[in-house]
């Protein structure tokens, strides 16, 4: 392991420093904690200590550095002062330091490259009309740069990245290893699951991957990285945006992703160490089960309503409800169980389904997003509406007394098979005028979903339409 020379009473730290990988938790809100594990070189007394190898976008007030818990007992290290120099050397901060100065400039004259001198009056570095630098050259002054600077060389303490700095008492001589952990932006993680159904869609093969995404401005080496799943409360920092650069997408065999309650939380780990580049996105395989039962279940919810309406305002109105949808919708459902080659809490995340055409190619059928979902729950996820599948709902009277306070109405509704195969419709109602209500006259039997919602399933032979109707009674 080396240091850099001593300059000024700082030692500065390169990541060679590092006595041991760094381990990462990225979270569900595209932050992270980074820690690092790094050896310390100490004199008795009071310690200056600089260290560069951090990300771009860190949280200084979010900082801890401490001994390791072997060492903190049998050798204390006291932290005085805390700084973060997020301010490293670039052209303007240079202009700025040799304003009043001369400097050489390389200028364009002609075909030709000269080196000239010049004075900074202004350096620039400011605001508005202030912005731009003044230079003294040939005996003229003018706006803007003439050339390209040429800088006095750069000193050995000059901070050339992001930095913190700490002032250190220690009670011995001696190196110790100390745990560096911060927050940062600019790594985050998504799961990604392909659905691929059989030929009959009774069954799936399930293929989920962990995808990093890094543009934290540094490059992780053999990181060993966890994953907490859940609804985190994290306050947003201040502070510009940063974009994504896909640099490669590396793709694992087999699952190697372990998970385990935390807290209030679910955390899942990479069994093994891996690099992620700055700018880099990786995969990761976490979930491959080859037999996972399902069913596409298709709903006809006929009533297009503005559901932002208060109940006061459509309790009376006519024409509420009155307008007819004519699509069923396609919901792909299976169960998260062990039984059923799953089992364990699955992530939030985009879910894609594919199916196998009869030359068993692959073909794209419609995607959707799960949220976090627990053990033994039921996934149902709207992914089209179907071609062969239409709905019709009309209204076949209305009556309403403001005085005796109640109003009935009486629906009729369509669904038509134009498929070759028999299919079961749930044919979904919502009694929206008021939480008092009775059905009555109803042609087939339904099901109380919950306080507001009947649902009538309806099983269509090929080719079949199938009419039902029902009088609902409301009293306020």
């Amino acid at each position: 392991m080396a240091f850099h020379k001593t300059l000024a009473g700082i030692v500065m730290l390169t990541s060679s420093l590092a006595s041991a990988a760094p381990s990462i938790t990225i979270y569900n809100g595209d932050f992270a904690v980074v820690r690092d594990t790094i050896l310390l070189k100490f004199k008795p007394g009071v310690n200056s200590v600089s260290y560069q190898d951090i990300t771009q976008n860190l949280e200084p007030d979010s900082v801890v550095l401490r001994p390791v818990k072997s060492n903190a007992e049998q050798w204390p290290v006291n932290i005085l002062e805390q700084n973060y120099l997020s301010s490293p050397v670039d052209q303007s901060l240079l202009l700025e330091h040799f304003e009043g100065q001369t400097i050489d400039f390389e200028v364009q004259r002609g075909d030709k490259t000269v080196v000239l001198p010049g004075k900074i009056i202004r350096s620039g570095k400011g605001s508005g009309f202030n912005n731009v630098p003044i230079i003294e050259l040939d005996g003229k002054s003018r706006f803007g740069l003439p050339g390209v600077p040429l800088f006095p060389a750069i000193k050995n303490d000059a901070i050339l990245k992001p930095t913190l700095q700490w002032q250190l008492e220690s009670a011995k001589a001696g190196t110790q290893l100390l745990e560096l952990a911060y927050l940062t932006a600019g790594l985050s993680w998504k799961a990604d699951y392909n659905m691929v159904a059989s030929a009959d869609g009774e069954e799936m093969s399930v293929n989920a991957w962990i995808t990093f995404s890094n543009r934290s401005g540094k490059a992780f080496e053999q990181a060993k990285m966890k994953m907490m799943a859940g609804d985190i409360n994290k306050i947003s920092p201040d502070g510009p945006e940063y974009g994504v650069k896909m640099r490669s997408m590396v793709a694992a065999s087999a699952p190697q992703v372990t998970e385990k309650d935390f807290d209030e939380y679910h955390l899942y780990s990479i069994e093994r160490a891996i690099d992620l580049q700055d700018g880099e996105t990786k995969q990761i395989s976490f979930i491959n089960s080859k037999k996972v039962k399902s069913s596409t279940v298709y709903i006809y919810d006929g009533a297009l309503v503005n559901r932002r309406y208060q109940t006061d305002q459509f309790r009376s109105d006519p024409d509420y409800g009155t307008q007819s949808n004519t699509k069923v919708s396609i919901r792909r459902e299976f169960k998260n169980s062990k039984d059923n080659g799953l089992g364990i809490p699955l992530p939030k995340g985009r879910v894609r389904f594919y199916q196998q055409d009869e030359d068993n190619q692959l073909e794209f059928i419609g995607e959707n997003n799960i949220d976090h979902t627990p053990t033994d729950n039921e996934v149902s996820l709207y992914t089209g509406n179907a071609f062969d599948l239409k709905g019709e709902r009309k209204r076949m009277d209305f009556q309403v007394n403001t005085r005796s306070r109640d109003a009935a109405e009486t629906f009729e509704i369509t669904v038509k098979n134009s498929k070759k195969t028999d299919v079961r419709v749930n044919i979904v109602e919502h009694l929206y005028r008021w939480n008092n209500w009775k059905i009555e006259n109803a042609s087939e039997k339904f099901v109380k979903k919950d306080s507001h919602t009947i649902e009538f399933p309806v099983q269509l032979k090929a080719g079949e339409e199938v009419k039902l109707s029902y009088k609902v009674n409301y009293s306020w």
